[in-house]
């Protein structure tokens, strides 16, 4: 590992060790990342949703591949000056030893931090089994170990399988196979936040945040929350604002670019500005 790369590691494994909750967002091209850098955010987290429609191709569905979405991710690192948490799905293949050579090179690549799903990308039977998640994590847990944060992940809600005793039970099976932090998005309500606590605990709990969430940082952290993801809604964020700003422009609004953060005050946060 270099020098950098067990750097970012270092940070990013910090940050979940010291007391309290951190907000991790999620951004999808240099200027987002540099903009977030900016304004006092201590790691990024990449986003597949927002990578992928950037690029004008589906989310979830295999479209981009694990050399595009780990390159991006160290292009946000890189940009930012900060840790990255690569959002690497279902880590590009059904396999453990997919996983496995994912988590490798996420760390070649200096990423602080890496999600291993158990998603499949197919849409007829979107979550992997039990045995077979486990041990996609465990051969991950074993490539990542003092490495690369590893965050084990069930997409149960995020698929429509409200299961909170599945969901435990992956996440407590991920814990026990060796990740460092669990994650499952969409949890229903604060009770089922602070289920997944207790089964984990001591390690650390991801929570997601979306555009219906109310629940406030600081009641996050008196539950037990270590860190506070975003996924794609800054990125939905900005696209609801380029839509409400054409219709105003079509419908003959021309004042609607007024406002606008200034070119320059961006291209100065940028490599070489």
């Amino acid at each position: 590992m270099n020098r950098s790369a067990a750097g970012n590691y270092e940070r990013f494994r910090d940050l979940h060790e010291r007391e309290g909750a951190f907000v991790m967002p999620n951004a999808w091209d240099g200027a987002s990342a540099a903009l977030l850098a900016r304004e006092g955010f201590e790691a990024l987290g990449s986003t597949s949703l927002g990578f992928a429609f950037s690029l004008g191709r589906q989310d979830g569905a295999h479209a981009v591949s694990r050399d595009e979405a780990i390159e991006h991710a160290a292009f946000l690192s890189l940009v930012s000056g900060l840790p990255v948490n690569g959002d690497l799905e279902d880590g590009f293949g059904p396999n453990p030893q997919d996983c496995a050579d994912t988590v490798e090179a996420a760390i070649a690549a200096g990423l602080g931090g890496i999600g291993i799903e158990d998603t499949t990308g197919d849409p007829d039977g979107p979550i992997h089994c039990f045995d077979a998640a486990v041990a996609r994590v465990a051969a991950a847990a074993r490539a990542a170990r003092g490495r690369i944060v590893l965050t084990g992940r069930t997409d149960n809600y995020l698929h429509g399988r409200d299961d909170l005793d599945d969901t435990i039970r992956r996440l407590t099976a991920f814990a026990q196979a060796g990740a460092d932090v669990l994650y499952a998005p969409l949890l229903p309500d604060v009770p089922a936040i602070s289920a997944v606590i207790a089964a984990v605990s001591p390690k650390p709990v991801n929570v997601l945040i979306g555009p219906n969430s109310t629940v406030p940082l600081s009641e996050l952290a008196a539950l037990g929350v270590k860190r506070v993801s975003i996924g794609g809604a800054l990125y939905r964020v900005a696209m609801t604002a380029l839509v409400q700003t054409a219709r105003a422009l079509r419908d003959g609004n021309l004042a609607a670019v007024q406002g606008a953060i200034p070119g320059g005050e961006i291209a100065e946060l940028l490599p070489n500005a």
